[in-house]
């Protein structure tokens, strides 16, 4: 199984778009962009210069399967960004594949724009997510509570 990020087009965040708006993934992945149109929008900001976003798609093998991507982007001061994936095609869930994607991402990243820190949020009942957070060394900072749903606040530190 070869694991590989490539770049995002406008395809690529339309097939996204409609996969990640499945109820099992809407569940544990809220999703800030509402139609198809937003989430290319959102997608062509990260292009431009200075954007405060930026992702990548991922691959096995030549099957795209996921995104991941780090926005909230400061490189002033404490370099630091906000970090979310999702692996959209179920038959790859609790094989690995998100730990081995972070893990390539956080390097990427801290190459290209020297972070400090790195934050992620995910559900409490997100059990997955939180095992790949710990596998790739995050830490919980704080617990809690938004909208009748428990969180948690992960960070990593380079």
């Amino acid at each position: 199984m070869n694991i590989s990020l490539r770049n995002r087009t406008d395809e690529t965040v339309k097939i996204y778009f409609e996969k990640a708006n499945r109820p099992e993934i809407k569940k544990v992945l809220p999703q800030k962009a509402q139609t198809v149109e937003e989430a290319l929008e959102d997608y062509r900001a990260s292009l431009l210069l200075g954007a405060g976003s930026y992702g990548r798609t991922i691959y096995i093998d030549e099957n795209y399967i996921g995104d991941i991507w780090c926005y909230c982007i400061d490189v002033h001061e404490e370099p630091s960004a906000m970090l979310s994936y999702c692996i959209f095609e179920k038959t790859y869930w609790s094989q690995g594949v998100a730990t081995e994607a972070v893990m390539m991402f956080l390097k990427e990243i801290q190459d290209r724009y020297k972070l400090r820190t790195i934050g992620a949020f995910t559900f409490s009942e997100n059990l997955a997510s939180i095992r790949v957070l710990e596998k790739n060394g995050f830490d919980v900072i704080e617990e809690f509570s938004e909208d009748g749903k428990n969180s948690k606040y992960f960070q990593y530190a380079y």
